[in-house]
């Protein structure tokens, strides 16, 4: 499985990409594959103030319930309420209509991992 390399990646499975101040936030590919169908997001509101590695929301799918990390500490500018109604663009689409949350961050994320070192990282985990 490939990585898009303009994201950084937790090792938590959430995905994010920095536009210009703000981070979009998602879950990875591998963590769709491991979660199976999702069928439920429950995603925080605007505003709420998130400490880096805080759980933010909730998916559930066909197997499991998961919890969703902050890959940095700050504000919840947007939430993805489409996905309220369609949950599945999570499995579709994880890096692009199956995003959660766009947060401003207090301080910038310091502790990502680049696309191949998160690459190294999934290798290392039993499946």
């Amino acid at each position: 499985m490939e990585y898009p390399k303009e994201l950084e990646y937790t090792k938590d499975h959430e995905w994010a990409r920095r536009e210009g101040e703000l981070v979009r936030v998602g879950i990875t590919a591998f963590a769709v594959e491991q979660l199976g169908d999702v069928t439920l997001v429950e995603l925080p509101k605007v505003g709420r103030v998130l400490a880096s590695h805080e759980t933010f929301g909730v998916v559930e799918s066909v197997k499991t319930v998961s919890d969703l990390f902050s890959p940095c500490a700050g504000e919840v500018v947007e939430v993805n309420t489409a996905l309220t109604e369609r949950p599945e663009d999570v499995n579709a689409e994880p890096y692009g209509k199956g995003w959660m949350v766009v947060i401003r961050p207090s301080t910038p994320p310091t502790d990502l991992l680049d696309a191949a070192a998160y690459t190294a990282y999934v290798g290392t985990l039993d499946h």
